[in-house]
């Protein structure tokens, strides 16, 4: 379906809410979500996954750059929920991240409605439940931004599109899962990699993910949000077209296979031009022992033939994968919305105001698993800190810059607590993120998109700066950091509030290996940052206490 029609389709009738259009305001768009378990077999094992709407991925988003989203969440789970939209800008207010730091969990039998307004974005995300291990049953979907209609998109408009929703997979529940990290264990390997939810057998009794017309053009939009795992994606017998990643266009390269690191996301266009019949989609787990594969079937209209079963290889080697980075760049010509539509953003040309230098770090004492950056593993209060900075009780729930801007020289000596940064509104940052083990780490910085200029071997240090792409580096939100490396992202922090720089990885993250950053702005200012909600939702201390008087004007 054309891009077009899609846009015209969501104007009439969307099949999780209503669209309607408020006079004076950018269009909003309306969801009701009913959170729920229930019992399936993605892997052939009856077990309690997470539901929205009784959907297992849950249901696509759908809507157009500055699009005001507007999501009532029920929460019918016996345990509190939180919802993230990764990669998803939430300009001014952090309010509305859905991150333990910022908000209050949705308690069991109550509801809870988003209300964000998606600014100036376009691209592929999804979103996933942030509390406990709860990713790891489910509760994940799509999203898709549309750039608005007057906008020219790079690439004529797609036959139709489709989601592909990967992720390793553990058979044992969420809750179990917990416990290993409790006790000290890891969870371990995957027991499969899920696409949308499901891994064709190869048994000739599969049902088809996507059905394509010979000779049409149709876009992928691929997102990572398994647990571990990076995964290659790839199609029988198709190439890929990489047109977008995480909210920018991207130079057009051809691909026979893409990595997706936990987190990520990226669009690429498939030509259906081969012999009409059955083909495979694979998603194999990279840099593992053990090479775990899930499978799906894309069939032609009117075909005949099932899918070869001689799948696609996949690469070998991490070498590989930061080669395919370094490919990576940002359209400069094409227009959407990002920080200049005629490019001339001078990122490269803006000098640096601070450089922070993240090393994570492991702890096994006492037989305690734990993760951090900078000897501060993060430990969540009961109580969300941007709360407890709005209502001036810092002292009581955390302390400021618990964490050093550059890593002790002895990491070992691990202390555990709320890890919060404080940075300068709209200061020009570097931050550096040193990977100084034998698994490849994937790091989110919610709230913003970044630079991300170099991914090299070896320790960084500040000659290294001669090899950053300061003209045209992706904009983006995850990075992922390969064994034995490290890399260099630059962003200015312009969005007010507090945000979450975490591990993708959940069990790393779950552990501690995460950190907020506290971003006011000294003019208290509502052109800078959103006062407190009249719904938020109240917890720990603050629960009972009278709510302060607006801090912006």
């Amino acid at each position: 379906m054309a891009r077009g029609m899609i846009m015209l389709v969501s104007l009439v009738c969307l099949l999780a809410g209503a669209f309607s259009v408020v006079k004076g305001e950018d269009p909003y768009v309306f969801y009701t979500w009913d959170v729920t378990y229930g019992t399936l077999s993605p892997l052939g094992v009856p077990q309690q996954v997470i539901l929205i709407n009784g959907q297992f991925p849950g249901p696509r988003i759908n809507g157009s750059s500055n699009n005001n989203f507007v999501i009532n969440v029920f929460n019918k789970l016996d345990e509190p929920i939180l919802f993230t939209f990764l990669g998803v800008q939430h300009r001014k207010n952090s309010w509305q991240d859905g991150t333990p730091g910022t908000q209050c969990p949705i308690p069991p039998g109550t509801n809870f409605t988003y209300h964000f307004q998606i600014k100036d974005q376009i691209g592929t995300f999804f979103y996933y439940p942030t509390t406990g291990l709860h990713r790891a049953a489910g509760g994940f979907g799509p999203i898709r931004v549309f750039s608005r209609l007057l906008i020219p998109v790079p690439y004529p408009d797609p036959e139709d599109e489709f989601d592909f929703i990967i992720g390793d997979w553990h058979t044992k529940s969420h809750s179990t899962l917990r416990k290993f990290l409790d006790s000290g264990r890891s969870i371990g390997r995957p027991d499969g990699v899920l696409i949308n939810g499901k891994s064709a057998k190869g048994d000739g009794k599969d049902d088809s993910l996507f059905t394509m017309k010979a000779g049409k053009t149709y876009k992928f939009r691929v997102c990572n949000v398994g647990m571990k795992n990076s995964l290659n994606f790839r199609v029988q017998n198709h190439p890929l077209k990489l047109v977008e990643m995480e909210g920018s266009h991207v130079v057009q390269n051809m691909y026979d296979s893409l990595d997706v690191h936990v987190g990520q996301c990226f669009t690429a266009l498939v030509v259906a031009d081969k012999e009409p019949k059955d083909y495979y989609v694979v998603a194999s787990t990279r840099f593992s022992k053990t090479q775990v594969v899930g499978k799906g079937i894309i069939r032609y209209e009117n075909g005949k033939g099932p899918a070869s079963p001689e799948l696609p290889e996949a690469p070998v080697g991490w070498a590989w994968s930061l080669n395919q980075f370094r490919s990576f760049r940002w359209n400069l010509t094409a227009s959407a919305a990002r920080p200049n539509p005629q490019g001339s953003y001078k990122y490269g040309q803006i000098p640096i105001n601070r450089t922070i230098k993240l090393v994570h770090s492991i702890s096994r004492g006492q037989g305690k698993l734990r993760y951090a950056l900078n000897g501060v593993s993060h430990v969540e209060p009961e109580t969300p800190m941007k709360l407890a900075e709005y209502y001036g009780i810092v002292d009581k729930v955390f302390k400021y810059n618990n964490m050093p801007d550059q890593p002790p020289a002895n990491l070992d000596n691990m202390v555990e607590g709320p890890n919060v940064l404080n940075i300068t509104f709209r200061q020009f940052v570097e931050i550096i993120i040193e990977n100084h083990e034998k698994s490849v780490q994937s790091y989110n910085l919610d709230g913003y998109s970044f630079f991300a200029v170099a991914i090299e071997p070896g320790k960084w240090s500040p000659e290294k700066r001669k090899n950053y792409n300061l003209l045209d580096a992706l904009s983006r939100h995850t990075i992922q950091v390969f064994p034995k490396s490290w890399a260099a992202i630059l962003l200015t922090f312009d969005n007010a509030g507090m945000w979450n720089l975490r591990s993708e990885i959940l069990e790393n993250r779950y552990l501690g290996q995460q950190l907020y950053i506290s971003n006011l702005s000294e003019n208290k200012s509502l052109r800078d940052e959103y006062n407190l909600p009249d719904f938020v939702l109240k917890c720990g201390i603050v629960k009972d206490m009278p709510v302060p008087p607006p801090l912006y004007t």
